[in-house]
């Protein structure tokens, strides 16, 4: 697959998998250019207070909230060749975070090769090349280029996904989805219902908890959380249906409720790509995915980011210098026969534990190994093994006290080994630290 210097990639969105593509494409040499639908970089980093449409019409993609904190400690936020400030929290804030990405653009020029407001609205495959249809958003034109090589960088936390439970229409109160929540003012002294129990619906539950009367939080999750919740919160099973004032769940219990945040995740959203792409678009997964990147039906197009339970921004890094590497001809793909059949075992692993196809893109336990193949396959740098060490570490913690789960600090001694310790003045039930 080796390739000269006009060969040219289209990378789509300014994230972090658009920016750190951008980076190690700009290093070795290669022809790249990025669309960004938005006229800013960071993606979803960015807090927007407004929430629906922009100045332009286009819909808000940021799902930041006014007090999100990263879930992840530090170590495992930091970007290769760009350490992080030693000033910053072991948990550092969106705002922080965010800025970090900024100085991340700047400091490796990458701003002068990213088209701004520009919208992807057709990638297709024809020939030997992908036609990639972009509008420039505040004049309207329309631009159709080819590419050799495709990055999708847009994630998958931008599109609600919506559970439509019976009963929403005759519910008087208000519903929203937590990618319109930015913060719990709204909610003081009110019964707040939150449905679902991933790192947001946590989080965002927590934080209403603050300012509501009561906080009645529903899941199914068998996750055994230890966390000492508020008086004013309760835990109820599934919601069976929505009336006028409230929600059955289906335990048949009845809670009257003022507003509704469904915390109940994101669709994977691709409406650029169609038929020729080879791929399956579903709203909870995208196949057949190559180590959870490469299209493989089409290996000249790569996404990034598409993993559930993992480091991402540190995943997100690798897969970038993987791509790189791949679209310089640094490596051979294995056949597609063979991607198709390691992919295929994926698959009947996943259905033999009766879990649907949507946990294609958990890592998870898997995450180390994972690191290790993509090193193995295509020679770049190998993340270490203390990455995925400290998030299992984190887990525990969340799973122990979601409150003060990031009180601790996380130092690395070595590609195998950290430490922890809490934060100077945080106390916890082993131990306090002055």
């Amino acid at each position: 697959m080796a390739q000269s210097v006009d060969k040219r990639v289209c990378i789509i969105g300014a994230g972090i998998g658009g920016l750190t593509s951008a980076k190690y494409m700009k290093e070795e040499g290669i022809n790249f250019t990025v669309l960004e639908a938005t006229n800013y970089v960071g993606g979803t980093w960015r807090y927007e207070p407004k929430i629906g449409t922009d100045d332009y019409g286009m819909p808000i993609y940021t799902s930041m909230y006014k007090h999100l904190r990263t879930n992840l400690p530090k170590p495992t936020m930091e970007l290769r060749d760009f350490p992080a400030p030693d000033s910053w929290p072991s948990f550092p804030s969106w705002k922080l975070f965010y800025e970090y990405i900024k100085d991340y653009a700047r400091h490796f020029d990458l701003e002068k090769h990213i088209k701004f407001l520009h919208i992807v609205t057709s990638v297709r495959r024809e020939g030997n090349v992908w036609k990639v249809k972009h509008k420039h958003i505040p004049s309207g034109e329309e631009f159709v280029e080819e590419y050799d090589f495709v990055v999708v960088g847009t994630g998958h936390h931008s599109k609600p996904n919506m559970p439509n439970i019976p009963g929403e229409r005759l519910f008087n109160g208000t519903i929203i989805h937590s990618h319109d929540y930015r913060v719990p003012d709204a909610y003081k002294d009110r019964r707040v219902l939150m449905i679902g129990s991933g790192p947001s619906g946590m989080d965002i539950s927590l934080d209403v908890a603050e300012t509501a009367k009561t906080l009645i939080h529903s899941h199914h999750s068998v996750v055994n959380f230890r966390t000492p919740f508020p008086a004013n919160y309760i835990k109820k099973p599934d919601v069976k249906e929505f009336n006028e004032n409230g929600a059955i769940f289906v335990d048949g219990t009845y809670e009257d409720l003022d507003d509704v945040i469904y915390c109940t995740g994101f669709e994977y959203d691709y409406p650029f790509i169609d038929e020729t792409s080879g791929l399956t678009l579903s709203k909870r997964s995208l196949t057949p995915l190559h180590n959870y990147m490469v299209n493989i039906h089409q290996p000249t197009m790569v996404f990034m980011g598409l993993l559930v339970r993992a480091c991402l921004v540190i995943a997100i890094d690798a897969q970038s210098q993987y791509a790189t590497a791949l679209f310089k001809g640094n490596f051979t793909l294995p056949t597609k026969e063979k991607m198709l059949e390691i992919w295929q075992k994926r698959v009947e692993a996943i259905r033999s534990k009766g879990k649907p196809i949507s946990h294609i893109h958990f890592v998870d336990h898997y995450e180390d190994q994972y690191y290790e193949e993509l090193t193995r396959e295509s020679g770049i740098p190998r993340v270490p093994p203390v990455m995925f060490k400290i998030r299992i570490k984190d887990t525990e913690a969340k799973l122990e006290n979601f409150y003060t789960f990031r009180d601790y600090v996380y130092t690395i001694i070595d590609d195998e080994t950290f430490t922890r310790k809490l934060e100077k003045g945080k106390c916890n039930k082993l131990h306090c630290e002055p």
